[in-house]
């Protein structure tokens, strides 16, 4: 049975992924940051909360990193996490690069040290073209306008330098928005449909 490990399960992203790994047959440890309220809702509506594992880590400290990922060992890890709101990023730049670069780097770096077969995946964003024109890949150029898109390039281009500099399996794929019934009641778009439903 192959394992993985879901930094940032409780995001629409970690529960539907975390959904189809299980029905692969995976066994699923997922990674939340503790907060004051509780943010286990998408995982219930799911009825995942006893398929998953779940473990207290964050990205901006290196002991629940280092403990989640030794622990884990798993297969593959799926970076998720982040600070996921453009606009909170001008007015927190720090704390966003500190979670969404430096956070990836720290998960790389304890994979490199204590965790090497360990296959990874990044999201990236589509927020790193910034407000360039023209239609996107691979191959454009990154040209960011927020501390987020910032951020994910720093992350993204750590990703491309731990595969070539270590042998590491590292891969990005570059989101762009996605819409579902999870998707945080904070974001316009299901402001509105939610207004109209």
């Amino acid at each position: 049975m192959k394992k993985a490990l879901v930094i940032g399960i409780t995001g629409q992203d970690g529960v539907y992924l975390s959904d189809f790994l299980l029905k692969k047959g995976y066994e699923v440890i997922g990674t939340f940051r503790r907060t004051s309220h509780r943010s286990l809702e998408r995982l219930e509506s799911f009825d995942m909360i006893d398929k998953v594992e779940l473990l207290k880590m964050d990205l901006v400290d290196d002991i629940s990193i280092n403990k989640t990922i030794k622990y884990a060992q798993a297969d593959e890890i799926y970076n998720l996490g982040a600070q996921s709101f453009v606009g909170v990023s001008f007015d927190q730049p720090i704390l966003t690069s500190n979670i969404n670069g430096l956070g990836p780097l720290r998960v790389f770096e304890t994979v490199k040290e204590l965790s090497p077969h360990s296959k990874l995946y990044q999201a990236s964003s589509s927020e790193m073209y910034g407000n360039a024109p023209g239609i996107k890949n691979e191959k454009s150029s990154f040209k960011p306008r927020s501390p987020y898109g910032v951020a994910k390039v720093f992350a993204h281009n750590m990703t491309n330098h731990y595969r070539e500099a270590y042998d590491i399996f590292a891969s990005c794929g570059i989101l762009f928005n996605h819409e579902s019934p999870l998707r945080g009641i904070e974001f316009v778009t299901r402001q509105i449909t939610y207004r109209l439903a």
